[in-house]
């Protein structure tokens, strides 16, 4: 009882603190003119703030230097590990945080972010933090470094990039997140991996005042706010690094041989992971540059089948929901993992070539 106690208090911690902390941000914004401008790809049609996301890290970080260490030296657990893993994620988001803060201000090209990107996902294999096992997914159990360590850095640039590109109409990443690590969270503190469960509810806890300002504020009123890439960029980071902790400690403690861990992993953030995928092999196709801004996103579609960006966004969070549902079921009543996958594959690009025939109808 006493680990969900500091659980509960990091959370209120980081909503009272992310409360406290947005509203000025928005003052900042205002006086300095620190405006996301609209144009022809974007769905608000007034300057607003994208700051949001220089909350995430510092309060993340306050809550896990407080509530974290008061935790774990009330138990005496603190262990080399903890301190490595801790300091890597600090490292890494550190990194993300100021080329995500300069691409707001300023701008950043592409090419600086990626490596920066690169770098910073190199922080989890020296933390310790790296695929090591699948499981039995598709037959593939223990892996060698060698490709365990490029597979996590490829994996975790590859989050960071989904959570970034999906961020495209309010309320959507950061929802989507909400859901994913609260889940995250819950799996962690039910196997005593309470650093993670702390760090999961610290997250949560600073999104949910940032949710309210982004999808409920009055734009007429500046009190409207965006992440920004500071804020894609941090979340994608988080995930990354308890999506390879959640597979690591799955992989010991399931009784199942089929890679269940994995797909489990993989389904909490299904839909940017594969709407990113559908996106990027449609550029080639079209022979665009794969990092081209364009309007072919999972938003877009539901958008141009004439939904608001309100109703948008509670669709796309149904759909997420629903997908994870499904995903649990199967397994639970003995489906095979990797058929679990191949299914939640079909079934999305199933309902994708729907989608882009309504469309084609309304056209």
């Amino acid at each position: 009882m006493e680990h969900v106690f500091f659980m509960v208090v990091g959370f209120l911690m980081a909503v009272l603190l992310g409360q406290i902390i947005i509203p000025r941000i928005l003052v900042i914004s205002l006086r300095k003119r620190l405006f996301d401008q609209p144009d022809s790809r974007k769905v608000h049609h007034r300057p607003i703030s994208r700051l949001g996301g220089v909350t995430f890290f510092p309060v993340i970080l306050i809550v896990m230097c407080t509530i974290g260490l008061l935790q774990f030296y009330e138990m005496e657990k603190i262990t080399s590990s903890v301190i490595s893993e801790s300091l890597c994620l600090v490292a890494g988001l550190m990194l993300l945080y100021m080329i995500g803060v300069c691409d707001d201000l300023i701008g950043v090209r592409y090419r600086r972010k990626f490596e920066v990107q690169i770098l910073a996902a190199a922080f989890l294999p020296f933390a310790g933090l790296s695929i090591q096992n699948l499981g039995g997914l598709f037959g593939w159990y223990e892996i060698s470094p060698l490709v365990g360590v490029p597979l996590t850095m490829l994996l975790t640039v590859f989050l960071i990039n989904a959570i970034n590109l999906i961020d495209g109409i309010d309320g959507l990443a950061s929802g989507l997140c909400m859901v994913a690590i609260t889940l995250f969270g819950m799996s962690f503190a039910w196997h005593g991996s309470w650093m993670y469960a702390l760090l999961s509810f610290a997250s949560v806890g600073v999104l949910v005042p940032f949710f309210f300002y982004n999808v409920f504020g009055n734009a007429n009123r500046g009190h409207k706010i965006f992440m920004g890439d500071t804020g894609s960029l941090t979340l994608g980071f988080i995930l990354s690094v308890m999506g390879v902790k959640y597979v690591s400690v799955m992989v010991q403690e399931s009784s199942r041989l089929d890679g269940a861990p994995v797909v489990m992993a993989f389904r909490v953030l299904l839909v940017p992971r594969l709407d990113v995928c559908r996106v990027v092999l449609n550029r080639f196709r079209r022979r665009v540059h794969p990092f081209k801004p364009d309007k072919s996103h999972i938003h877009h579609k539901f958008l141009n089948m004439g939904f608001t960006p309100r109703r948008s966004m509670i669709l796309i969070q149904l759909m997420a929901v629903a997908f994870i549902v499904l995903t649990l079921v199967l397994l639970r009543i003995g489906l095979l993992a990797p058929v679990v996958f191949i299914l939640d594959i079909l079934v999305w690009t199933l309902m994708n070539v729907w989608f882009s025939r309504i469309i084609s109808r309304r056209a």
